[in-house]
């Protein structure tokens, strides 16, 4: 699948119903209500009403196994199926010190210190 350019936009109306907010690490975005999500050149156009706008695009997935994206895969639907009621929106800004290290480094980490792909296997929501 080609890369898709994809935005996610915090306001008072929207598809998605925000239930909470929470800071891990870094400023927290403004308080918002709902989410709605747009894809491809919907994307990049200008945002009226927006409390923050989060924007990136797809890409293929690095740090799993195929095993990892089976398992995954059979777990998690996707967007716009009535199972699919709820997400979770993670937003995160990688470093240039992040790219720079190499594919096995950043895999070490999403498995040693941040455990990213056992926390989306133990949880069968759509992960945003």
């Amino acid at each position: 699948m080609p890369p898709l350019t994809v935005a996610f936009v915090g306001a008072v109306a929207g598809t998605w119903t925000i239930e909470r907010m929470e800071v891990v690490s870094g400023s927290p975005l403004a308080l918002a209500s709902h989410v709605e999500v747009l894809e491809g050149r919907a994307a990049t156009s200008s945002v009226g009403d927006a409390l923050w706008v989060l924007r990136g695009v797809t890409s293929n997935e690095r740090y799993v196994s195929r095993v990892e994206h089976d398992a995954l895969v059979s777990r998690q639907e996707p967007l716009g199926r009535p199972g699919s009621t709820r997400g979770a929106l993670i937003p995160i800004k990688k470093s240039e010190t992040w790219w720079e290290l190499a594919q096995d480094e950043r895999r070490r980490i999403f498995e040693e210190s941040s455990h990213h792909v056992a926390s989306g296997l133990g949880h069968p929501c759509l992960l945003l």
